[in-house]
């Protein structure tokens, strides 16, 4: 018996520091141009919090969850869509009530699809009806593979069924012209900026205005305008604690400090920064000049919440792969 105490006791010596070592290291999987964003915001948390190590995984989020779920271990995600979240969920990796463990619906930020075009606007292009004409060539990524993309498909719609009034026919054919409109579907929201930027492919890339912000600051503000919408659609960017990896690692507190830092003012800034909007006050205020006003609709009020979404839209066989087929 004293022998076995031994044993036990040697083995929780060697226990203890596994732990606490996994404890001061996390794994964020986030969205495929989130990059730099959480660089800053890794920097920023690891101030207030030496020792700590913050690695990063981007990809399109649904991706990002299907490699959760066949073994990323991932401890934190920082999606841009609710219904990659929901999919951990019902893989029983991230609480059923995920969405009240952190405040705003657990989305610390959030933005809308935006566009970017180049100097001078050549083709005047000033709203969703400008996409459709037969003389633009629109780049976005591919909604099967990038949230990026759903949020741009889903706000065209948004616009679609305000402009004929919910006739559906129409707006079909509306959204079916875009996609006729897009040269190269890409996978990935960052993919799709190289296209645009680099092989100068396509007269306007539709992303969220974050992102548009952020090619404009790093290929010249003299090469690009940034162009709002006069409608678009709320683009919120939930995070959650994978609970079932961060359970076995021990994580879960960090976990819950990180996610919370990004609702701090420093978290916030940071965000406000790298071109998003955000819900502190304070920090909203200070960036009030830099963001123009837009007029938001939800996907709650325009289509009756992602479930629903998910099903008539995305599903096998839904409203997407209807256009997907017209082409």
């Amino acid at each position: 018996m004293k022998r076995l105490l031994l044993v036990t006791a040697a083995l929780a010596a060697f226990t203890v520091p596994l732990q606490a070592a996994a404890a001061d290291k996390l794994l964020n999987a986030s969205y495929d141009i989130a990059r730099e964003l959480f660089e800053a915001e890794n920097e920023a948390f690891i101030k207030v919090n030496p020792g700590i190590t913050i690695d990063q995984s981007h990809g399109g989020t649904s991706k990002q969850a299907r490699a959760i779920v066949e073994g990323l271990e991932a401890d934190v995600v920082t999606f841009n869509q609710v219904t990659d979240i929901e999919f951990l969920v019902k893989n029983g990796f991230v609480s059923e009530d995920w969405q009240s463990e952190f405040p705003n619906n657990a989305s610390p930020f959030y933005s809308f699809p935006s566009f970017l075009v180049r100097a001078g606007n050549p083709k005047g292009i000033e709203d969703w009806d400008d996409l459709a004409r037969d003389d633009v060539k629109v780049i976005f990524p591919n909604p099967k593979t990038s949230g990026n993309a759903r949020y741009t498909y889903l706000a065209a719609t948004a616009y679609a069924k305000e402009k004929f009034g919910g006739d559906e026919a129409k707006v079909t054919e509306f959204v079916d012209k875009i996609f006729d409109n897009v040269p190269v579907f890409d996978t990935g929201g960052r993919a799709a900026t190289t296209t645009f930027v680099e092989r100068e492919i396509g007269d306007v890339i539709i992303t969220f205005e974050a992102e548009t912000k952020s090619i404009a600051k790093q290929y010249g503000e003299d090469n690009y305008e940034q162009v709002v919408p006069s409608v678009s659609l709320l683009a919120e960017f939930p995070v959650a604690i994978v609970d079932k990896v961060a359970e076995k690692k021990g994580s879960q507190d960090l976990a819950k400090t990180y996610l919370d830092f990004l609702y701090t003012p420093e978290g916030q800034t940071v965000a406000a920064e790298f071109g998003h909007r955000v819900h502190d006050e304070a920090v909203a205020a200070k960036y009030k000049d830099e963001f123009p006003d837009v007029r938001l609709v939800t996907v709650e009020d325009v289509f009756g919440g992602w479930s629903k979404v998910s099903q008539e839209h995305f599903a096998e066989g839904g409203i997407l792969d209807g256009i997907y087929g017209s082409r």
